[in-house]
């Protein structure tokens, strides 16, 4: 489950399911409420594995908000990039054109991650965040909060976390997931997923279902 951060005045929402394999990674998640922009969004690990409470964040430009160093100590660094094609890197946590797009979205991706994020994934202390706010209502990016802390080209609203889930294992297998990044908007579609979560299990011995834990079975 994927919650928004109130103080940064974020009132979409969403999930993430990750099955892992080895080092491979089927990634399924849907998201909506947000900016008509491209969102930023990664694994953060290595840390608290936990999600930031909104008492974490500090005044920029003026203003209180919480920004991705805030976070940083609950959630971790950038482990993985989730971008729709290529480079999956933590150097490619930045790559604006080569992330999702819209106030909302579904994203499904298989990929390789590195050896820490595995460990942090099989650890529990990985982390779904995705970034970009609008926290002056305006309905773009733009310095209302100043310059991002991670690139000051960017306006700091375009880097800011917007919704954050921590992922936990499960024993009830993992999802299905397609070569390459996609990117769609078919509610009926994403519907279907959110509430009939079997159809999208399979088995396997050595796979985990990585999810944020709940306190009702999925």
């Amino acid at each position: 489950k994927l919650d928004p951060f109130k103080v940064n005045r974020v009132t979409g929402r969403g999930w993430a399911k990750v099955h892992l394999k080895g080092r491979h990674v089927s990634v399924k998640m849907h998201v909506k409420g947000l900016l008509n922009a491209p969102h930023a969004q990664h694994f953060h690990i290595a840390a608290k594995g936990v999600c930031p409470p909104e008492s974490a964040a500090t005044k920029h430009n003026g203003k209180l908000s919480l920004s991705t160093p805030d976070g940083a100590p609950f959630y971790g660094r950038i482990g993985t990039s989730l971008t729709t094609r290529g480079d999956t890197s933590p150097a490619s946590g930045l790559a604006v054109d080569r992330f999702p797009t819209g106030s909302m979205y579904t994203y499904e991706r298989s990929f390789t991650v590195s050896k820490e994020a595995a460990k942090s994934l099989r650890a529990g202390t990985a982390v779904v965040v995705v970034h970009g706010i609008d926290y002056n209502g305006n309905g773009k990016y733009d310095f209302n909060l100043g310059k991002s802390l991670l690139d000051p080209k960017l306006p700091a609203e375009a880097t800011f976390p917007a919704l954050c889930g921590t992922l936990k294992k499960s024993p009830h297998g993992g999802i299905s997931g397609g070569q390459g990044g996609t990117q769609s908007s078919d509610t009926a579609t994403t519907a279907a997923a959110a509430t009939t979560g079997g159809a999208l299990l399979l088995a396997g011995a050595s796979a985990y279902w990585l999810r944020r834990g709940t306190t009702r079975q999925n």
